[in-house]
């Protein structure tokens, strides 16, 4: 398998990320997901992805802890 680039296009990173490109572009376009644009091409930068993934782990840890008391 190909390691991720630090910078991906919107197949790239709905790739990386297990979900469809509609769902990246959904995301984008409610900023759920960190995105930026370069020309008229939407961006993912590899390491705030994996930062976002990572925040969206702790927040989903700390509901359940929070549903359970």
């Amino acid at each position: 398998m190909v390691s991720p680039r630090e910078v991906m296009n919107i197949k790239e990173a709905s790739d990386y990320l297990g979900i469809s490109p509609d769902t990246l572009y959904r995301y984008v376009y409610n900023d759920r997901i960190p995105a930026f644009k370069l020309g008229n091409r939407w961006k993912f930068k590899k390491a705030i992805l994996d930062r976002w993934i990572e925040r969206k782990i702790v927040q989903g840890k700390n509901r359940r802890r929070r549903a359970k008391g």
